[in-house]
């Protein structure tokens, strides 16, 4: 496929553009790009539209981690209105260079509890993003309670998150861990401070349902384009 072909912009949801070569990381085994999670998350945001919930896009979440100007972190992080979020998910990339687009070669996710005070870090591979997951919960933890507030948030490693079998669906991971979450969210009555979402995430976070999942976004996309 051409340049110009794989560049060509096939569907707009919200604020996202997805281009021909993103069917194309769909259609086989392939590492997902930032534009396809953040469509899930946007996708995901419009599903579970309570003001409590909060999908931060990969490229905001790339920011806040590698942000080279520490007083205007703050500014940054205003419009996302962080004090009012009870769950806020982010995607983490082992990307260090700030001047590489859609670089890094893995995704977890960091999922932000304030009901129990906690940032949990799940990784699909053995923990591979854990220092790029502790270096986004240092730069933003002491922004999530307010201007006048102590944070007393503390960071975990769940060791018993579900493991991918191969070595290019971690982006699926995130976006089943995502969906599994928010669902967990909203349909808990008892958000227990101990066990949270974990249960339901060994449950549901399956190897079949993980490598559904690219067909299942394929779809979605396809569906949403058709009614373009």
């Amino acid at each position: 496929m051409g340049k110009s072909a794989a560049d060509e912009k096939i569907l707009s949801y919200n604020d996202v553009v997805l281009r021909r070569s993103d069917l194309d990381i769909l259609s086989g085994p392939y590492y997902l790009n930032d534009r396809i999670i953040e469509f899930y998350f946007s996708l995901l945001s419009s599903s579970h539209p309570s003001e409590d919930i909060l999908l931060v896009p990969p490229s905001i979440a790339f920011w806040i981690t590698d942000c080279p100007d520490v007083d205007g972190l703050k500014d940054f992080l205003e419009p996302l209105k962080l004090p009012d979020k009870n769950l806020v998910i982010f995607p983490v990339n082992n990307n260090d260079d700030v001047s590489l687009a859609e670089g890094g070669s893995h995704w977890s996710l960091l999922a932000y509890y304030r009901s129990a005070n906690i940032f949990v870090h799940h990784d699909s591979n053995q923990q591979m993003n854990k220092r790029h997951a502790m270096k986004l919960f240092k730069s933003v933890v002491g922004y999530n309670g307010g201007p006048s507030s102590t944070s007393n948030d503390k960071y975990q490693e769940c060791i018993d998150t579900p493991q991918q079998v191969n070595g290019y669906d971690c982006g699926l991971h995130v976006t089943a861990t995502a969906r599994t979450i928010c669902s967990w969210y909203e349909s808990s009555e008892n958000k227990d401070g101990t066990d949270l979402w974990f249960s339901a995430l060994k449950e549901q976070v399956t190897p079949s349902v993980v490598g559904e999942m690219r067909q299942e976004i394929l779809g979605l996309i396809k569906d949403l384009m058709a009614r373009q």
